[in-house]
C-alpha cells in the first residue's frame, strides 16, 4: 500500500468526521405546537394581562418570538382549526360554519409534512380530525379529546414515546381543552373577584366577575400544561432541535368574544421558540393568520408550499429577515348553528379594521347565552342594562349592529367607537370595503346566502 494512498485515506476520514457535527446541526427540526381553546389572549401576562401571571407562557416568550398580530379568520373552534390544518380560508376548505365539515377534496398538514418525511401526531381535542382520509394524524393518547369535559387530566407518557420513537422528524399538535367551557377545573379561589381588571367591552356584574375567576383558573391549567410539555422536551434532550409553538386559538365564550368578527373573538396569540434561529425576547408586528401556519411548516421542513393555498409562509419573519408577512388579515362569521343567521365579513391591517354586517336589520343571538350553560352572565348584563347607561350600550352593541363598522384599532383595541359615519374616514371605509369585497370574490364567498342550514 503506497504512502500517497494512505495520506488520501487519512484526509478523507478527517473530512468525514469534521463534517459530522455540521450534518447534525443541519438536521431538520422537530415541531411541537400546543394550542389553547377559547383563550382571551390579552389575559396572558406576556401580552399585557393583569389578572394572572402565566409563568410558563411568559418563559416561552422570553425564549422566543412573540407575534402581536395573529388572527383567526372565523372566531369558532372548527373553522379555526380547519384553517390551521389546511392553509385555506373557511369558504375554500368548506368549514365556514362551526361544526361544518371540510370538503372531501382538500389536503391537510398531515399530507404536506408526511411528503417531506415527517410523522405528524395529535393529542387532545380532536373533533377537527375527521374524515381521517384528510386529517391523517397519528392520534396519541395523553390529553383530553372532549372540549366540554369536566376532566382535563393528562399524561405525557404517550407523547414522550411518540417523540422519541423512530428516526423521522416529528410534528406534534398538543390540543388543550383549556379554557373552553365548562369552567369547572382548576382553583378559582386563587383569584379575587372584586380585584379583577375586566375588559372594557364587558358589563361589570357580580356574575361576570365570578365566572371570570373560573375562566382564569382554566388559563392557569393551560399554562401548567405548557410548562409540562416544555419540561418533557428538556428531559428528553429534544428541546435543542425542536421548534416549540404556542397558539391561542380564538377568543373566549363571553358576549362579544367567540362567534364575532371583533378582535375579542378573532385576535389570537403565537409564540415561536426555535433555538439558534428565532431571536430571544423579540416581538413582531407582522400580520399573520392561522392559514399561514401550514405553509410555514412545509417551508421549515424543506418543502415548497402549495401555491394554491391561501396562507403564505412567514418563515422569513421567524428568522428575522423580514418584518412583514401580509398586508391584510381577513375574517368572516356565519352564525348558524349557534343561533339565527347573522353573517359578517371583515378586513384589517395594522391600523384600521372594517366589518360589514350583511343582515344588519336582524338581531344577533347565540343559543348559549340564554340557557343554564350561560351561568347568568348574559342575563346579568341585560338586567343591569335596564338602569345603567353604559351597560345598556354594551348590551345593545352585542345584539344590534350597523351595516358598517370601522375602527382605529390602535386607539380603540376593543372596538367601542365606530368611525364608519364620520366624514374624515369616508375614504378609508370605501378603500377597505373594496379590498374586502375583492377578497370575497376571490374566495367564491357569496355572502349572506351561505349562512343557512346545510344537509348533513
Amino acid at each position: 500500500m503506497n504512502l500517497s494512498y494512505l495520506k488520501g485515506m487519512a484526509t478523507a476520514f478527517t473530512l468525514l468526521f469534521a463534517a459530522a457535527p455540521l450534518a447534525a446541526q443541519k438536521k431538520r427540526p422537530n415541531v411541537v405546537i400546543i394550542m389553547a381553546d377559547d383563550l382571551d389572549t390579552r389575559q396572558l401576562s406576556c401580552y399585557g394581562g393583569k389578572n394572572i401571571r402565566t409563568k410558563y407562557i411568559d418563559q416561552l416568550a422570553a425564549e422566543g418570538l412573540k407575534f402581536n398580530q395573529i388572527y383567526a379568520s372565523h372566531a369558532t373552534c372548527v373553522p379555526t382549526r380547519a384553517s390551521l390544518f389546511t392553509g385555506l380560508y373557511p369558504v375554500r376548505h368548506g368549514s365556514f360554519q362551526n361544526h361544518k365539515p371540510v370538503y372531501n377534496d382538500v389536503k391537510s398538514v398531515a399530507h404536506y409534512l408526511s411528503e417531506q418525511g415527517y410523522k405528524v401526531g395529535l393529542t387532545g381535542k380532536d373533533h377537527m380530525t375527521k374524515p381521517q382520509s384528510i386529517f391523517q394524524f397519528d392520534i396519541i393518547e395523553g390529553f383530553q379529546p372532549n372540549c366540554v369535559s369536566s376532566n382535563d387530566e393528562y399524561t405525557l407518557a404517550g407523547i414522550e414515546k411518540y417523540m422519541t420513537a423512530g428516526d423521522k422528524p416529528f410534528c406534534l399538535f398538543v390540543m388543550s381543552i383549556n379554557p373552553h367551557k365548562p369552567w369547572d377545573t382548576g382553583d378559582p379561589s386563587e383569584f379575587k373577584a372584586g380585584q379583577l381588571v375586566l375588559p372594557p367591552n364587558m358589563v361589570d356584574t357580580k356574575e361576570t366577575r365570578e365566572q371570570y375567576c373560573k375562566y382564569l383558573a382554566e388559563i392557569r391549567r393551560l399554562d401548567n400544561q405548557v410548562g409540562d410539555v416544555m419540561g418533557l422536551l428538556k428531559k428528553t434532550g429534544l428541546d435543542k432541535n425542536t421548534i416549540f409553538i404556542f397558539l391561542g386559538e380564538q377568543g373566549p365564550q363571553f358576549p362579544g368574544g367567540k362567534w364575532t368578527c371583533w378582535d375579542y373573538g378573532q385576535k389570537s396569540s403565537m409564540i415561536v421558540r426555535w433555538p439558534g434561529v428565532a431571536k430571544r425576547k423579540k416581538t413582531t408586528e407582522a400580520i399573520v393568520q392561522y392559514e399561514d401556519i401550514t405553509p410555514t411548516l412545509v417551508d421549515i421542513a424543506g418543502g415548497v408550499p402549495d401555491a394554491r393555498l391561501d396562507g403564505k409562509s412567514f418563515l422569513s419573519v421567524i428568522k428575522g429577515v423580514t418584518k412583514s408577512a401580509r398586508p391584510y388579515a381577513f375574517g368572516m362569521y356565519n352564525n348558524i348553528p349557534e343561533g339565527p343567521a347573522y353573517p359578517s365579513r371583515n378586513v384589517r391591517d395594522d391600523r384600521y379594521k372594517l366589518i360589514l354586517n350583511l343582515t344588519p336589520d336582524s338581531t344577533y343571538a347565540i343559543k348559549w347565552y340564554n340557557n343554564p350553560g350561560d351561568l347568568g352572565v348574559w342575563s346579568s348584563w341585560q338586567e343591569k342594562a335596564k338602569t345603567d347607561r353604559k351597560a345598556g350600550m354594551l348590551v345593545y352593541r352585542v345584539s344590534n349592529r350597523p351595516a358598517v363598522e370601522f375602527y382605529d384599532i390602535r386607539k380603540d383595541p376593543y372596538e367601542l367607537n365606530n368611525l364608519a359615519d364620520q366624514p374624515a374616514y369616508a375614504r378609508y371605509v370605501k378603500e377597505y370595503t373594496a379590498v374586502l369585497k375583492q377578497w370575497m370574490e376571490q374566495q367564491g364567498d357569496k355572502g349572506a346566502e351561505i349562512d343557512r342550514v346545510y344537509k348533513k
